[in-house]
């Protein structure tokens, strides 16, 4: 009833939309263009790339914007919602008008545009949201990334679902997400208040700021795996498991592995502290990745074991780091704006890495994407940058974790 009255389903409602038009959209939309229009996963590397590229510009504009909207907040960001609807329609449900890898870049841009804003704003929100006391934090994040995590369960596995009943699965899901978008937009739509008292703070400053610099570097790092495997995830239950058919189920099993876990791993940190929970998490990640290394074509099961575990891991990254840099940004940056900025920024990076550098990779090995027998040769390559280089980084994440003392 206190939740209720908080309004916190609101904000899981809202952190559902969002993260429906984040993740899955990295997932399915390189994959759906190879495809159904023949674009090739270099080029659609290096659209994605080329965003992330303007993301260094716009992301700390919008942040910028954010802290000065004032009386005109809710209006602004209701309107973005819209552009997030009809961006979403228009990547999925809409043929190319034009060149099918030109109308790719121009409502992809549109939709991750609106999603970079409305992120921002969404977690800048969360701060005054939460108050002063660190707990608020911890508690506010265990609703916000539970109801995220369970968005992109369903925006995951809805598509697949879909094939085989409906002529177009993707403009099916895409008309669903509008309508989703719309109705998040109307709960969300009192909580939306302008700028807090404080002056706000420049780029610079929380950049000079130890603790919120470390987490920055901290979620660079540790956010790769994940932008990795989310890359690969269809290619490698496709190709590697020879497993067609099973994408939908075992991403499910990964994203509610990881929102049945956030509320226990928010528990865990307001009893232990962040810092020992996330590095257990963050052990499980490495062992999971590991395994995963070892299976072949057939071995679905273990795989979806794999999911679990690992997807449980994915739930204390997405639910502790958020939490831990509100918290500072309550300290050193209250309008959270222009911090939320640099956050977004920092993670859509990992997902830009995976983008350019995977999908290239992966085509020069001889992968065919919408092809039925793979090389040997991209086989093996697919398995080392899907589950080789995720553990590597995440012990370079983990030792980063261990040597560094954050400020309470």
């Amino acid at each position: 009833m206190q939740a209720l009255r908080e309004r916190l389903p609101a904000y899981s409602g809202f952190a559902a939309v969002l993260a429906g038009a984040g993740l899955p959209i990295y997932i399915y939309a390189p994959k759906y263009y190879a495809d159904t229009y023949g674009v090739s996963l270099t080029a659609l590397g290096a659209v994605l790339f080329g965003l992330r590229l303007f993301d260094v510009v716009q992301d700390p504009a919008l942040g910028w914007i954010s802290e000065r909207m004032g009386a005109v907040k809710k209006l602004v960001v209701t309107s973005t919602t819209v552009l997030l609807a009809l961006s979403m329609i228009g990547l999925f449900a809409v043929v190319p008008p034009i060149e099918p890898i030109w109308w790719f870049g121009l409502t992809i841009t549109g939709l991750f545009t609106a999603f970079s804003f409305l992120s921002i704003n969404f977690y800048a929100q969360g701060i005054r949201k939460a108050g002063d006391g660190p707990k608020g934090h911890v508690r506010l994040a265990a609703w916000r990334e539970s109801g995220a995590l369970l968005g992109v369960c369903i925006a995951a596995v809805i598509p697949t679902l879909l094939m085989g009943v409906v002529a177009d699965p993707f403009a099916v899901f895409a008309g669903g997400f509008a309508i989703a978008t719309l109705i998040a937009a109307f709960f969300m739509w009192p909580e939306w208040t302008g700028r807090t008292k404080a002056a706000s703070t420049q780029i610079k400053e929380i950049i000079a700021d130890t603790t919120a610099r470390k987490l920055l570097i901290l979620a660079l790092i540790n956010a790769t795996p994940l932008a990795v495997s989310s890359t690969l995830f269809l290619f490698f239950v496709e190709s590697r498991l020879d497993a067609p058919g099973w994408e939908g189920g075992l991403l499910v099993l990964f994203f509610l592995a990881a929102a049945c876990s956030s509320p226990i791993w928010s528990a865990l940190a307001q009893r232990y502290g962040e810092k020992p929970v996330l590095l257990i998490a963050m052990v499980l990640a490495v062992l999971s990745f590991g395994y995963t290394a070892r299976l072949g074509a057939g071995d679905v099961i273990p795989f979806a074991v794999i999911c679990v575990v690992s997807g449980a891991s994915i739930g204390a990254d997405l639910t502790l780091l958020p939490a831990m840099f509100a918290k500072r940004m309550a300290v050193i940056s209250p309008n959270g704006g222009q911090g939320f900025g640099l956050w977004n920024l920092v993670n859509k990076f990992t997902l830009a890495f995976a983008a350019v550098v995977l999908l290239p990779v992966l085509e020069q090995s001889g992968f065919d994407a919408g092809g039925t027998q793979q090389p040997g040769a991209a086989l093996s390559m697919i398995t080392i940058l899907y589950a080789v280089l995720p553990s590597v980084l995440k012990l370079v994440a983990i030792a980063l974790l261990v040597a560094t003392t954050f400020e309470e």
